[in-house]
């Protein structure tokens, strides 16, 4: 009789599993989301400006630092005024990161009179340009930028005002 109520058991045990139903897949509402920051944003503040000079004899180039110091080299010699690095107020999310390009190549400078040119090289910004290299700490953060101004000699560079524009560019990473 024992095995009979054994045989009963495993009978009523097997029913149970033969009836659970398997499925081959499953759904569910998963959720997904989005922030929207504020728009990163820069303006020039101060312009890129070498300031007045002379080439003298054989021309050379004027050094200017992201931090405004001003060298020379060759027989350029400094003709007194103003000079000043760039400067650019950058604004956006607070604390968030972003990337500083500076040109890749020369930005020409052209003499409004004589439409001769000089050469803007050797670009340079605090902070350094880069990915993440620059952080919105409370929003906003001021870069500044430096150059070299390659200079020839009065034939080639004649007096007058150059002018000229460059491309720099702020991203969010």
């Amino acid at each position: 009789m024992g095995n009979i109520v054994l045989m009963v058991l495993e009978i009523a045990l097997l029913s149970v599993f033969l009836q659970v139903k398997v499925n081959a897949q499953t759904s569910l509402n998963a959720t997904v989301t989005a922030q929207v920051i504020a728009a990163l944003t820069a303006t020039e503040t101060v312009q890129l400006n070498f300031g007045r000079f002379s080439p003298e004899t054989l021309g050379g180039a004027i050094l200017l630092t992201p931090d405004g110091v001003l060298t020379t080299q060759g027989t350029v010699i400094p003709g007194g005024g103003a000079h000043s690095s760039a400067s650019f107020y950058i604004t956006g999310e607070p604390n968030a990161t972003f990337s500083i390009s500076l040109p890749s190549g020369p930005a020409i400078l052209t003499n409004t009179l004589s439409s001769k040119t000089m050469q803007v090289t050797g670009w340079q910004s605090i902070p350094a340009p880069g990915i993440g290299s620059g952080k919105l700490i409370g929003g906003s953060l001021t870069v500044q930028v430096g150059a070299a101004l390659n200079v020839g000699d009065l034939n080639t560079n004649p007096v007058g005002i150059y002018t000229g524009t460059y491309s720099i560019i702020f991203s969010y990473n």
